[in-house]
């Protein structure tokens, strides 16, 4: 009979496409997928240096326990980020220092936890990237069922097993396993257009070629109105 909480098997987005991936700014990712995906903003990384890349290993847990996060650092797989649906709780850290340095040993790729964590001075200084709501020097409860390897919802947006983490200063995108090679792929044109329109800025064309149409549409500007 299947274990009713935890799905151990689930398709990720292949090592190859993490790596290509780890390239491009959480911010272009976003754009590229329809300026949808990420994280409220409410989840942050520790320290503005860090960054994470990886295929979601989802946990869902009972605000202020952390026992299915345990479960999930035995079953999870090396390159795997660690998604924990906290439910925004900040009454109790759901991790620390000693989970962070488990993990690591573990080639988890990082974690991104709607919840609270602790240690944070500790783990900010550290090469171990970790992505959370806030922080909170009290422990969690250890007893509590969750699921692990379900849908999950963090801070308002859906995260599937396996789909595509992005973690940097802007905070966390996800994006959707199906729809990841196509995004991935898309990101470079991005890059290469942003290029282009500060090359733009640089020479003194300080108007976007889009506004005016745009503003037509809005009813701001007349038919035959400039800026």
């Amino acid at each position: 009979m299947a274990n009713p909480y935890i799905r151990r098997d689930f398709e990720r987005v292949s090592p190859q496409l993490v790596a290509k991936a780890k390239g491009f700014p959480a911010a272009i990712l976003a754009d590229v997928g329809g300026r949808r995906g990420t994280l409220g903003g409410r989840i942050q990384g520790l320290s503005k240096a860090m960054k994470v890349a990886g295929p979601a290993f989802t946990v869902e847990v009972r605000p202020g326990d952390n026992l299915m996060i345990h479960a999930a650092l035995m079953l999870a797989k090396p390159g795997d980020v660690i998604v924990v649906d906290g439910k925004g709780d900040l009454s109790c850290a759901l991790t620390g220092g000693l989970m962070a340095a488990h993990a690591k040993a573990a080639g988890i790729a990082g974690f991104v936890i709607d919840g609270a964590v602790r240690d944070t001075d500790e783990c900010a200084v550290g090469d171990f990237p970790i992505f959370a709501a806030g922080c909170n020097p009290n422990g969690p409860t250890k007893g509590v069922a969750g699921w692990i390897g379900i849908p999950v919802s963090l801070a308002g947006t859906p995260v599937n097993p396996g789909d595509l983490i992005v973690g940097d200063a802007d905070g966390v995108v996800v994006v959707p396993r199906e729809q990841a090679a196509e995004i991935v792929g898309g990101a470079q044109a991005k890059i290469d257009s942003e290029k282009a329109r500060i090359e733009e800025i640089r020479q003194g064309r300080l108007l976007p070629g889009w506004l005016p149409g745009v503003l037509r549409t809005a009813g701001v500007l007349g038919a035959k109105e400039e800026l």
